[in-house]
C-alpha cells in the first residue's frame, strides 16, 4: 500500500481532473491530427550518395505481417534486419520520418531490409554482443504502431554517439497504434508475455550473451514485470541472474506494481525505474483506471518511497529535468541517450550493490553522451 499511499496523496484531487485531461486530450487532437507514419516508411530506398551514417537493428514481432508492414493482431514472431541511414541534419531526440518522396539528406530512410528465420536471427544477436556479452531489447508501450517503435528505437541508437558493440534489439507486441485503444493494448501485452519470454530464453542460451538488458517504455513496462514475475514462477533463476532492467515512465497499477515486487523479489542487479511526477499521460492513465495510481510518477521525495526502493532493492531515478518530444512529458526517455555519466556518477560513489538503490533526482548539467542501454549494462550490473 505505500506505493498507492504515496502516489495517491501526491495530487490526485479532483479539481485537477478536468484541467488535466483536457490538456491531454488538446495535446492527442493535435497529434491525431497530424500525419502518423504509414508501413510505407519501412519500404527501401535506393541511396545515390553517402549519408552521415546507418544504423542497422533487429527486430522480433508477434504482430501479423500486413502488407509492408505489420498489424495489430497476434500471430507467430517474425523476425527481420533493418539498415536505416541517418540525414547529417539530425536533431537530438527527434525522428525525421521521409516523406512521400525520400529524401536522405533531411529524413532517416530505411536502406535495407531482410527477413530472418529464428536462426539467423539468434545467429545476428551472437555476433553483435558488445565487449561485455550484452544484448538489449526495447520493448515499447501502448499507441505504437510497429514503424513507431523502430524508429523511436533509431533515434536512441543514434544518439548515443558513443555507442559500441550491438545496437538494441526491437520486440514489438500488437498495440492497436491508437488512443483510444487503452485496454485493448493492455490485453495485447499480457497476451505477449510467452512470446517476449521465449525471445529472452532462447538469446540467453547463446553461448556469446552474457548479460540481456530489457529496457520498457510505458505499458511496456508492465510486459517485462510480467515476464520477469513468470521467469521466476519457473524457477528461472539462471535467466534471472543474467538480466539487466531498466522501467522508463511504466505504466503499472501501483498495487499490481507491488504485487509483482513480492513475486519476483529483489534481482541480482537492482531494477532500475526512470519517472516523473508531471507526466500529464499517466495522470490521464491514472483517470482511465479509475484513479488507480501509476507507477511512472512515484515521488523520489517521499520517505515511504524511499524506504520501498531499498526492501526492493530499486534504482528510483526521477528524470523530470529532462525535455521530450512528445508534449506530454511521457516520452523524456527519448532524452537518455544523451545522459549517460551523470547517472553514471552514482554508482562511482560506492562499489557495492547496496549502494545501487534508492531514490535519485537527475541533474542535466554537465551532460555528456552514453546509450542509456549501456548505462544499465556495464554501470549498473555487479562486476
Amino acid at each position: 500500500m505505500i506505493i498507492a499511499s504515496a502516489l495517491t496523496d501526491n495530487g490526485f484531487l479532483s479539481r485537477w481532473h478536468i484541467s488535466l485531461i483536457s490538456a491531454f486530450l488538446s495535446l492527442a487532437v493535435v497529434s491525431g491530427c497530424a500525419s502518423r507514419p504509414t508501413a510505407a516508411v519501412l519500404q527501401p530506398v535506393n541511396l545515390t550518395e553517402p549519408t552521415r551514417e546507418q544504423v542497422t537493428l533487429l527486430s522480433a514481432t508477434n504482430r501479423i505481417r500486413d502488407g509492408e508492414g505489420y498489424g495489430t493482431d497476434r500471430g507467430a514472431v517474425a523476425f527481420e534486419t533493418y539498415t536505416v541511414s541517418i540525414p547529417p541534419t539530425h536533431r537530438l531526440t527527434q525522428i525525421e520520418y521521409p516523406k512521400a518522396k525520400p529524401d536522405p539528406r533531411r529524413d532517416m530512410v530505411v536502406t535495407a531490409r531482410k527477413a530472418l528465420s529464428q536462426a539467423q536471427f539468434l545467429s545476428m544477436a551472437r555476433e553483435r554482443v558488445d565487449a561485455n556479452g550484452t544484448v538489449n531489447i526495447f520493448v515499447h508501450g501502448y499507441n505504437y504502431r510497429f514503424q513507431e517503435a523502430l524508429f523511436r528505437l533509431v533515434q536512441f541508437a543514434v544518439d548515443a554517439k558513443s555507442r559500441t558493440g550491438a545496437d538494441p534489439i526491437l520486440f514489438s507486441w500488437p498495440s492497436a497504434g491508437s488512443l483510444t485503444g487503452y485496454v485493448g493494448d493492455r490485453d495485447a501485452a499480457l497476451s505477449s508475455r510467452q512470446d517476449l519470454k521465449s525471445l529472452i530464453i532462447a538469446l540467453s542460451e547463446q553461448p556469446t550473451v552474457k548479460r540481456i538488458v530489457l529496457f520498457g517504455h510505458s505499458m511496456g513496462g508492465f510486459l517485462v514485470m510480467e515476464v520477469l514475475q513468470e521467469l521466476k514462477i519457473q524457477g528461472r533463476q539462471d535467466i534471472l541472474k543474467r538480466l539487466v532492467v531498466a522501467l522508463a515512465a511504466p505504466d503499472i497499477d501501483a498495487q499490481v506494481f507491488r504485487s509483482q515486487l513480492e513475486v519476483v523479489g529483489t534481482l541480482p542487479v537492482p531494477l532500475t525505474l526512470f519517472v516523473s511526477k508531471d507526466d500529464k499521460a499517466l495522470i490521464a492513465s491514472s483517470f482511465i483506471s479509475g484513479e488507480r495510481p501509476r507507477v511512472g510518477r512515484l515521488d523520489v521525495d517521499d520517505p515511504r518511497v524511499q524506504e520501498l526502493a531499498v526492501q526492493y532493492g530499486i534504482r528510483l531515478i526521477d528524470i523530470s529535468s529532462l525535455e521530450g518530444p512528445d508534449g506530454l512529458g511521457h516520452d523524456r526517455y527519448a532524452s537518455l541517450a544523451q545522459f549517460g555519466p551523470q547517472l553514471a556518477s552514482l554508482e562511482n560513489r560506492d562499489g557495492n550493490a547496496g549502494a545501487r538503490v534508492g531514490s535519485f533526482i537527475f541533474d542535466v548539467a554537465g551532460a555528456a553522451v552514453s546509450s542509456p542501454f549501456r548505462l544499465v549494462s556495464s554501470v549498473l550490473a555487479p562486476e
